[in-house]
């Protein structure tokens, strides 16, 4: 979860001629499956996807991201810079010490939504509180039941008697016999 602080602003309302004070207020944010779904049901289109978005889009995703309460539309419109940043790089964080060795991720062509992702999890019988999850984490999680669940590689014939060659020499070397 992030919390995010909005400083109290006061601007000038060109309509009305007047100034308008705004209150600020912290706000907590959680980047998690919910939130895309969310803001997929809204926009209709999947999220997790390489295709800019536009200025309203991230905007309206950092409304879905909300665990906040009665917010007010024209508080997200004066977030800061700053603010904006830490949202990018909270986003953007891996949130677990898991490490995969290989770059390569198989299916990626695939169009990735919030259903596909909630296919996985009933697929690999994740518990829905994951849902709740940074979502690097909950793909994260995925990522590892898959290659848990992968069947064991068979040893190619000539790899199993080169190696049961040399589990032979070295007994024999270790017990001195000859076989």
């Amino acid at each position: 979860m992030l919390v995010i602080n909005i400083p109290s602003i006061e601007k000038w309302d060109e309509k009305r001629s007047v100034f308008v004070h705004t209150k600020g207020c912290s706000i907590q944010l959680e980047h998690s499956l919910v939130s895309i779904s969310k803001w997929e049901s809204r926009w209709n289109q999947p999220f997790l996807t390489k295709k800019e978005k536009t200025p309203e889009q991230i905007l309206d995703y950092i409304k879905c991201m909300s665990i906040t309460q009665n917010i007010s539309d024209t508080v997200y419109n004066d977030i800061p810079a700053n603010e904006l940043n830490k949202i990018i790089d909270y986003i953007s964080a891996p949130m677990t010490a898991t490490v995969f060795s290989d770059t390569k991720v198989a299916g990626r062509n695939e169009t990735i939504t919030s259903e596909v992702i909630y296919y996985w999890m009933v697929t690999l019988n994740i518990p829905f509180e994951c849902q709740k999850w940074h979502l690097n984490r909950l793909l994260t999680l995925i990522r590892v039941c898959n290659i848990k669940n992968q069947p064991k590689k068979k040893i190619k014939t000539n790899e199993l008697i080169n190696r049961n060659a040399q589990l032979n020499a070295a007994r024999r070397q270790r017990l001195n016999t000859r076989g």
